[in-house]
């Protein structure tokens, strides 16, 4: 069906201002926060409802019509990447807080609606949504489910899944089904937890039910800085050995302090090879002494100078620095590449060794933030797209990274999502049985294949061949 039929079609039940088929109109739909990777959609629909959402999706469905949902496009692996023969399909426009009920603790919203904004509307209850992804402003709670996307906040409140306890979603054929409960448990299996972090491949979510948690009653950052990036990394694990889980804890190596400090004068001390953000929660009484034991702790791994956040203005800038780390990066380089492996605390330390060999070798600067609680990295690799062979050598080095993360026991992705950018390490993290039984799963959803086809899950054909050639790149000696 050409792009005038599908058009015609569409506008039976849709608005035409709901139509985006110009194509300097479908400009902004190529591509998510990766723009690395772009493509013209046939089509972009902006539906207002759910009724005009199934209609759309049943259209597709009939006519074997490919389908990219796409939030408010802030993801990193290009998971809304659209297909030139398919629709891509905004949800935008369901951006509307349904409830919030304080005596349950939830919030009711549908998936427009950004992450921040539930918080904010729950805060004259004393209440607040956890997971706080650093694009927490603009990002959409849709988006978050499928991603799982974490945050700062993710090593003691746990990820998006962690959160939400049900789901509305369309199926493919353009059936609306709930997962989950408002209850604390639900009858079958626990296909809520399998939507988190889907990738818009088995579903569409229209509507969303999260938790709320109380305000704790006391918050306190300790800033620590030190002159050596494996004595900051090797000071998480201890932390956690001490039997403190903070609410956020947070690493940033030299370049990335530096680009913060420049972008928003957090009060980072610029001469710091490394910092440490750790953040302690819960009753006046807790938070007192494990503020002075975290404290004890970093001077004991060899931090040169422990801060504690003076009040709250001062808290909150410290934690405006490390959300602020990617776009004050991006002020360094015309472009960057964000990698997202995961790897065990102990190896943080040998990890970014790795990674400063990995940046001679390809010759490219690497700025380092990452959520250290839980050893998500998320390397910041400085490259400009108008030199040629830049990109390769960029997109090289981070399928080393990726590559490493699995070397160490870790895994290619903590919460950015695989979508088209690391569907090649999905052959190394996994095995070809393994793979099948994603692909028959994708299927039991989607067996014709049309919600978001080609990413996530790679075909037999495309393993074989990256396990054949390999990344191919040279390989740095380590």
């Amino acid at each position: 069906m050409n792009k005038s039929e599908l058009s015609s079609k569409l506008k039976q039940f849709l608005p035409a201002a709901a139509i985006i088929s110009e194509t300097e109109a479908l400009r902004p739909y190529e591509c998510d926060g990766l723009p690395a990777y772009r493509k013209m959609p046939l089509l972009a629909v902006l539906p207002q409802t759910v009724e005009q959402l199934q209609q759309v999706v049943k259209l597709c469905y009939r006519e074997n019509i490919p389908v990219v949902a796409r939030g408010a496009a802030t993801g990193l692996s290009g998971g809304a990447l659209p297909l030139e023969n398919g629709i891509l399909l905004g949800l935008s426009r369901f951006n509307k807080i349904l409830d919030i009920n304080p005596l349950t603790r939830t919030a009711r919203v549908q998936p427009g609606v950004r992450n921040l904004a539930i918080s904010e509307a729950a805060a004259r209850h004393g209440l607040y949504y956890a997971p706080d992804p650093s694009s927490q402003i603009a990002c959409t709670i849709g988006g978050n489910v499928a991603e799982n996307s974490g945050g700062v906040h993710c090593l003691k409140y746990g990820l998006t899944v962690h959160n939400v306890l049900e789901l509305k979603v369309v199926t493919p054929e353009g059936e609306l089904v709930t997962f989950g409960s408002a209850a604390l448990d639900s009858a079958g299996y626990d296909l809520l937890a399998l939507m988190n972090g889907s990738e818009g491949m088995l579903g569409i979510v229209v509507e969303v039910l999260v938790k709320l948690l109380p305000k704790p009653e006391r918050a306190q950052v300790l800033l620590a800085a030190f002159d050596d990036v494996e004595k900051a990394a090797d000071s998480v694990g201890e932390i956690i050995a001490e039997g403190i889980i903070p609410a956020g804890l947070e690493m940033m190596d030299a370049l990335a302090i530096q680009a913060a400090e420049d972008f928003v004068h957090a009060g980072y001390p610029r001469d710091a090879k490394a910092i440490l953000l750790c953040e302690v929660d819960g009753t006046n009484e807790e938070v007192s002494e494990h503020s002075k034991r975290v404290y004890d702790v970093l001077t004991a791994c060899g931090a040169s100078e422990v801060r504690t956040a003076r009040d709250e203005a001062e808290r909150l800038r410290f934690w405006q620095g490390r959300k602020s780390a990617f776009p004050a990066v991006g002020r360094l380089s015309p472009d960057y590449y964000c990698m997202d492996g995961t790897v065990p605390r102990k190896q943080l330390g040998t990890v970014l060794t790795r990674i400063s060999q990995l940046s001679e070798h390809y010759q490219l600067p690497v700025a380092n933030v990452f959520h250290a609680g839980d050893g998500n990295l998320h390397p910041l690799i400085l490259y400009d797209a108008n030199t040629p062979g830049e990109l390769q050598r960029a997109e090289d080095f981070g399928a080393e990274i990726l590559e490493l993360s699995v070397e160490v026991g870790g895994t290619i992705t903590g919460e950015h999502g695989v979508g088209h950018e690391k569907i090649h390490q999905m052959c190394v993290q996994f095995s070809e049985a393994e793979l099948e039984q994603f692909r028959r799963l994708k299927a039991a959803f989607d067996p014709h294949g049309l919600l978001n086809p080609g990413k996530a899950i790679p075909q037999p054909k495309r393993c074989s061949e990256y396990r054949t050639i390999g990344s191919g790149s040279a390989s740095c000696s380590h």
